[in-house]
């Protein structure tokens, strides 16, 4: 009994110390600006088609 009293209070002491990480932690993301070329005049991809045939099998 008093092994199991020592394990609920260490799991309650972990998730004490997890929340306050999770709350008083420094966990902001580090921002930074991208910039990239878009090409407006850009040809779109050609559509991918399922191959027509024996091996698609059928929907029952």
């Amino acid at each position: 009994m008093r092994k199991l009293k020592l394990l609920v209070a260490l799991i309650l002491i972990g998730l004490i110390g997890l929340a306050g990480y999770a709350f008083f932690g420094d966990m902001t993301p580090d921002r930074q600006e991208v910039r990239r070329p878009l090409d407006l005049n850009a040809a779109a991809p050609e559509p991918v088609t399922a191959p027509a045939g024996d091996d698609v099998p059928d929907a029952d």
